[in-house]
């Protein structure tokens, strides 16, 4: 058994100047997106989400993974990672989470990367169109703020009522010019501060 793929949808996102200021490195993002029948939908409520999670999240991980791995080059040069899930109007917001927050789906991302993080995620409701945010942080560092960036994409004719759309996202980098710190500096400069 597998989930029903409608279609396949990928997103890159290329930064070269940002606040008026080039770079030498460009940050590139990618989103790669799954549009798939919600397969709880037309069940009525259903109590025990599980059997279709063990049956199709890992497939369905480990393919979306090989795919963005291939569109970003590697996936060595994965730095920052995310993921999310919109439901259709038919569905619950707990049936995109089913097939998001399993281990058995997002561990492939996690050995692909051999990432430390826990992968940041929205999962919501919306129709055709609606606006997907990929939050990302860094896959080793969840206090790097230079890799706190979200990719936001949209797909015209998903998610229909009776689908979720189910994405993955990376990055090369963080922030073009990061210059905020980061949260180990303002634990440093609170304390300082209460020691005055």
């Amino acid at each position: 058994m597998s989930f029903e793929i409608r279609k396949i949808v990928s997103y890159v996102d290329e930064t070269f100047i940002e606040g008026g200021k080039a770079t030498d490195k460009p940050v590139t993002m990618v989103g790669l997106a799954v549009v798939m029948k919600n397969p709880w939908v037309g069940n009525g409520f259903v109590e025990d989400l599980k059997p279709q999670i063990r049956a199709n999240c890992s497939d369905l991980g480990a393919m979306m993974v090989e795919r963005l791995v291939g569109i970003i080059g590697g996936a060595e040069k994965i730095e920052a990672y995310g993921k999310a899930a919109v439901v259709g109007a038919d569905g619950e917001i707990e049936h995109a989470s089913a097939v998001i927050h399993t281990l058995r789906f997002g561990n492939h991302y996690r050995e692909a990367v051999k990432a430390k993080s826990y992968l940041s995620f929205t999962n919501k409701r919306g129709g055709p169109g609606t606006s997907i945010q990929i939050p990302m942080m860094h896959k080793d560092d969840e206090g790097l703020r230079s890799h706190y960036i979200t990719l936001e994409m949209q797909i015209e004719d998903a998610p229909r009522a009776d689908e979720i759309v189910v994405v993955l996202g990376c990055a090369d980098g963080g922030r073009l010019h990061p210059r905020i710190g980061n949260r180990y500096i303002d634990l440093e400069e609170l304390a300082a501060e209460k020691a005055q």
